[in-house]
């Protein structure tokens, strides 16, 4: 599932819209609207849409073959 996605789905989860998430980010719709579209978000700015959304974000990858997660 690509992250803009899973952005979205954050929102439905917690019943907030492009427009407020902005707002407590402190940028534009636009913007967000463009790194959604885009699916374009640094690792930085994920942890800021987390935090806005009382969520955690953990970006790790996971070994297919051991099942061992590096962080």
């Amino acid at each position: 599932m690509s992250m803009a996605k899973i952005i979205r789905t954050l929102l439905i989860e917690r019943d907030m819209t492009m427009t407020e998430m902005a707002e407590k980010l402190g940028t534009s719709v636009q913007n967000i609207s463009g790194k959604l579209h885009r699916d374009n978000f640094s690792e930085k700015e994920l942890q800021d849409i987390a935090k806005v959304c009382n969520a955690t974000f953990s970006g790790s990858f996971i070994l297919n073959d051991t099942g061992k997660e590096i962080k």
